[in-house]
């Protein structure tokens, strides 16, 4: 159970391996894998939002709370592979106390 000011994130590998996770409200969703281990969001720039090495897919109904990807974000995601409708990079989705319990699946691994 997270602490007061933490949300809740569950992530789930292509390969259907779950891991559940808190992180503090305003921090993102790349910085809470990034912080608790999570195998395939690697965020090799930091949440620069200049590579996409924190992309993942969020699921409906949770895309609908975070939106699609605006401006850099979009450009980004237009060359990365496996992208999707419901594509984001993590580094740019902030943890909010309306996205306790979000969901957000990884991408399998690209060559």
């Amino acid at each position: 159970m997270p602490g007061s000011g933490e949300v809740r994130v569950h992530f789930v590998s292509a390969d259907g391996a779950r891991w559940e996770v808190a992180g503090p409200l305003g921090e993102t969703i790349m910085d809470c894998a990034v912080d608790n281990g999570v195998p395939g969001i690697t965020a090799q720039c930091g949440g620069g939002c200049t590579c996409s090495t924190c992309h993942c897919y969020v699921p409906s109904p949770w895309y609908e709370r975070v939106g699609p990807a605006q401006g850099d974000e979009a450009d980004i995601l237009e060359f990365t592979p496996g992208r999707r409708a419901n594509s984001r990079l993590s580094c740019q989705v902030v943890l909010r106390a309306d996205l306790d319990g979000i969901t957000v699946e990884i991408p399998p691994p690209t060559d």
